[in-house]
């Protein structure tokens, strides 16, 4: 099962994640992207490659 992990050392929380994710498992709270609903995951990787700072890895 496929499952999007945030570094938060590089995150800028631009949100790009949240644009580009089909499924919406990533949202925003306090201004911080969080990875909302992981089991929605259906381990596209748009997240990865929309990511400008690589902050973003889906794992299975």
């Amino acid at each position: 099962m496929a499952k999007p992990v945030i570094d938060y050392k590089k995150c800028t929380n631009c949100g790009n994640c949240i644009d580009i994710c089909p499924m919406q498992v990533f949202a925003k709270e306090d201004d911080k992207v969080v990875v909302k609903k992981p089991e929605e995951c259906i381990g596209c990787r748009a997240c990865e490659v929309q990511c400008p700072k690589g902050a973003i890895k889906v794992v299975d």
